[in-house]
């Protein structure tokens, strides 16, 4: 081609090109027309980990008003808790609220054998699965995309998938071997068995009361748990126990 048909040629290229928008633009032009659900519904394959905002210790109806109000509610809509909302309740289940506890680690708003803090708190959020990171009060991603619609066993009633927040309890084994006083139950199958389903119902109830004073729903249920230890790339000494589903009431 010669610098004269080239010439000719550049209008027409430019036409073209104006007539098919690249791929970045018109996807740009749709988010901008759908608005956050365009963005939403595509999940980030590299979630970042989320710094809580500082928990609010007060507040809320009173220890006696809550137990009043204590109940399952399986009905709960998909609109998301604020920031604000989702610390304060990481921080009333399972998290720090003195810096000295027992064998000298911090302490927690739910107690464990021998302080071994053995329940990890998995977050399911509608981008992402995160663990919550209670001495730093964060979320470090696990897995990226929707992860809700593998938490149900079977269907006992109530959508969980359109829940906001569902958290998975985890048991970590291992750290049973860590904790700075070992009493005979520690290295005891059946008897770590008991340890850590009262510990799960401990957060579980801390859960129940957090939403009862806030005006939330709560439901603990059990989960597909194949599923959720593949999902999550548990160690052979994790085990998922059960999982609880929180968010506005419908």
């Amino acid at each position: 081609m010669n610098r004269r048909t080239f010439l000719k040629s550049v209008p027409a290229l430019t036409i073209l090109a104006a007539a098919r928008p690249n791929l970045t633009e018109v996807v740009k032009q749709k988010n901008e027309s759908y608005g956050e659900a365009v963005k939403a519904a595509i999940p980030s394959p590299n979630l970042e980990p989320i710094a809580l905002i500082p928990p609010q210790t007060d507040g809320g109806k009173s220890v006696l008003a809550a137990l009043q109000e204590r109940k399952t509610t399986r009905n709960i809509r998909d609109e998301k808790l604020l920031p604000q909302m989702l610390s304060n309740l990481l921080w009333a289940a399972w998290g720090v609220n003195r810096k000295s506890g027992p064998f000298g680690q911090v302490g927690r708003t739910a107690a464990s054998a021998s302080n071994s803090q053995e329940i990890d708190l998995y977050v399911v959020l509608p981008e992402g699965t995160y663990l919550y990171e209670a001495v730093s009060h964060r979320l470090d991603p696990v897995v990226a995309g929707d992860l809700r619609p593998k938490v149900s066993a079977h269907d006992r009633g109530g959508d969980m998938t359109k829940a906001p927040v569902i958290l998975i309890y985890v048991v970590d084994i291992a750290k049973y071997a860590k904790s700075k006083f070992q009493e005979p139950g520690m290295r005891d199958a059946e008897i770590q068995k008991s340890y850590y389903n009262v510990a799960t119902g401990l957060i579980a109830g801390n859960v129940y009361l957090f939403a009862a004073s806030q005006g939330l729903a709560a439901w603990f249920h059990n989960c597909n748990k194949p599923a959720l230890a593949a999902e999550l790339k548990l160690r052979p000494q994790q085990r998922v126990l059960y999982a609880q589903t929180v968010g506005l009431p419908a």
